[in-house]
């Protein structure tokens, strides 16, 4: 790190020269106004050109190296979370349809993602979204939403025998992925734009935050997904009322921990989420009695009823993990208790 010493000019002005190099760099010139932002840690932020626009990113994925449409989605996604603003997708030769396919995928499973332009050797994808449209607030509600949802369908489609809405909650695991993807987005964002913070009203530390529990819920999601792919098992063997009103507990223990988890990250409260962490103890209870029925059960009944009450256990264990994020941001805010 350069060190430079603060110099005292005139009656009441204190200056600092900056790096040759860094003027040079961002082709700054004489007299032109300069952005200064004070930090939450008391540094400042020296923005140039501040009311400019951000500038367009753009990724160039090639087909011919990228020879395989799953790889290539994986790509675009990966584009699409480090914030690249187009991602264009050419061929030496006529793109193959396969990989036309992954494009439109791409489009259909991203928030604000739209195709532009094509030809027969490439493919223009843009983003049209604007961040400040989306705020990680009302995304991670929205998460909470469907992952609560998915949960409380399981118990209605084990109840009513309903394989059609079991499959249904194995579907709407796309939107979980999709919300989590435009948060990672947001906050890769943030990291490349700090201005964008102050537009968004939110800080880079709060950011964090909220990314990290969008990784949490989508991964709740997924256990929801797991639950429901293996309720049909349990219908086609016609479990008892006793083993339904079992994990219809457990599934209902998991949720209240989600909810509570869900509802300190907005009351900000330490105790609320120590607590929630405290009642993930009755849920591992409940799970463990599931599993024990399991062993008294034979062959892919068995393997269903125990990956049922694994996956409720670790749904809750995993809601839990978000009121120890909320303990650690509350904490470091606080500075105690």
């Amino acid at each position: 790190m350069e060190m430079r010493k603060v110099q005292f000019t005139g009656n009441s002005s204190y200056v600092i020269s900056l790096p040759i190099e860094w003027i040079r760099s961002m082709n700054i010139s004489k007299n032109e106004p300069l952005g200064i932002r004070l930090q939450s840690d008391g540094s400042l932020l020296i923005l140039p050109r501040p009311s400019l626009e951000p500038a367009v990113r753009e990724k160039e994925l090639h087909a011919d190296t990228i020879k395989d449409p799953t790889f290539l989605f994986r790509c675009m996604v990966g584009s699409y979370i480090a914030g690249y603003t187009s991602i264009r997708v050419v061929s030496s030769t006529t793109l193959p349809p396969s990989m036309r396919k992954a494009a439109r995928d791409f489009t259909q499973m991203t928030i604000g993602q739209q195709i532009v332009e094509e030809t027969e050797s490439s493919i223009v994808i843009k983003d049209l979204l604007n961040p400040v449209e989306m705020p990680f607030e009302n995304s991670i509600k929205r998460m909470y939403i469907i992952v609560k949802t998915m949960f409380k369908d399981a118990i209605l489609s084990l109840e009513n025998k309903d394989k059609i809405l079991a499959t249904d909650i194995v579907n709407r695991d796309t939107e979980v992925d999709k919300l989590q993807w435009l948060i990672s987005r947001q906050y890769h964002l943030l990291l490349q734009d700090l201005t964008l913070s102050e537009k968004m009203h939110v800080p880079l530390k709060q950011a964090l935050n909220y990314y990290v529990v969008s990784r949490i819920l989508e991964r709740v999601g997924d256990h929801g997904v797991r639950l429901a792919t293996h309720i049909p098992i349990l219908l086609d063997h016609h479990i008892d009322q006793k083993l339904v009103a079992e994990i219809k507990n457990a599934i209902d223990l998991a949720m209240v921990i989600l909810d509570s988890s869900i509802h300190s990250i907005f009351s900000g409260s330490l105790f609320d989420a120590n607590r929630t962490i405290d009642s993930v103890g009755e849920l591992e209870s409940v799970a463990d009695g599931i599993t024990s029925i399991a062993l008294q059960r034979k062959g892919e009944l068995a393997l269903s009823i125990g990956y049922i009450a694994e996956s409720t256990r670790r749904a809750g264990e995993y809601a839990a993990d978000i009121s120890e994020a909320i303990i650690n941001q509350l904490i470091e805010e606080k500075k105690g208790l």
